[in-house]
């Protein structure tokens, strides 16, 4: 079975265009099986469980009014987009937290991927990400797609932000995940990958502390390693050198700047799900490249992520 055959796409309430949805039908259109998209949405109204002067059925009668009209409307946008290629259906429910609703369907309807629209500020002329949109990517246990325009560039590049310098097997893991399914998007969307990889900068007080230290050669070596290893993973899987590249540099200023140089259409990086304290205080290196990045962004888990979500977990 292809990958994406079960897609969630989460509606926007406040347009009829509904780019995450059209990105969904060109990943269906070139499926090896037959895909289902679930159109849904989560919605909630304070004042409906407050209105103390109506009876209890009452308000679950006004509630399924509403759910109902919002199904109507998602069905008539969706005529633009959907046809018969793809099983189709809407789904509306009542829930106070957005993101805790949506990742309670992904594991419900055990989808494969998740694909919401971002919105494009008119003054920053840049994306901004909702707090729905940064739960979605700590907590999901799929790959998330955040799109930004319905439109699809016809000589698109994907970018793939790889950690090729890592000795860490989980890191190794989510490189050939992260190349297997650029590999995947590129030949459904009929673009062109490409893998980008940072190395650091040699850090200026090592040549303090120790004199005899030479940063030229460290850094030649640092290099020489990351293209060693960049080497063996585009090998691995096809890719030719051309469509590689390996900068120094922190990768939220690499990253961003070769989405920039390549006019990347999507890119896809491995986040680490983090939480809580460590999330607010040290923050994922992922979310930093992510607020930089003005296109389609896909987050991929490494093997053996729990969502805090995960139901089978939840105590």
């Amino acid at each position: 079975m292809s990958i994406y055959s079960k897609i969630l796409v989460v509606a926007d309430i406040n347009h009829d265009e509904q780019p995450a949805l059209a990105r969904a039908m060109q990943l269906a259109a070139k499926s090896k099986s037959t895909s289902r998209i679930t159109f849904f949405l989560s919605i909630y109204d304070f004042s409906y469980d407050m209105t103390s002067m109506l009876s209890v059925d009452e308000r679950d009668a006004m509630r399924r009014g509403v759910i109902h009209q919002r199904e109507q409307w998602m069905r008539k946008v969706a005529e633009s987009y959907v046809d018969e290629s793809v099983m189709f259906d809407v789904k509306v429910v009542w829930h106070n937290r957005p993101y805790e609703a949506i990742i309670g369907e992904v594991f419900a309807g055990e989808h494969d991927i998740l694909i919401k629209g971002t919105r494009k500020h008119d003054v920053l002329e840049s994306v901004i990400f909702t707090p729905t949109d940064w739960h979605l990517l700590r907590k999901c246990p799929t790959p998330v797609l955040l799109v930004k325009n319905a439109e699809w560039p016809a000589d698109a590049n994907i970018v793939a932000s790889v950690h090729v310098g890592s000795e860490v097997e989980t890191h190794l893991q989510l490189n050939d995940i992260m190349v297997e399914q650029l590999l995947c998007l590129t030949s459904r969307l009929g673009a062109t990958p490409y893998l980008v990889n940072a190395y650091p900068v040699t850090p200026a007080n090592i040549t303090i502390e120790l004199p005899e230290f030479d940063p030229t050669t460290y850094t030649d070596a640092v290099r020489g390693h990351h293209l060693t290893s960049m080497k063996a993973l585009r090998q691995k899987h096809g890719i030719d050198e051309a469509q590689t590249m390996v900068e120094q540099g922190l990768p939220e200023d690499v990253i961003p700047e070769a989405a920039t140089k390549l006019n990347a259409a999507m890119v896809i990086l491995g986040t680490t799900g983090r939480t809580g304290l460590s999330a607010v205080f040290i923050g994922n290196t992922a979310e930093h490249v992510i607020d930089k990045i003005n296109c389609d962004v896909l987050a991929l888990k490494p093997p053996g992520y729990i969502s805090p979500l995960d139901p089978k977990t939840a105590s």
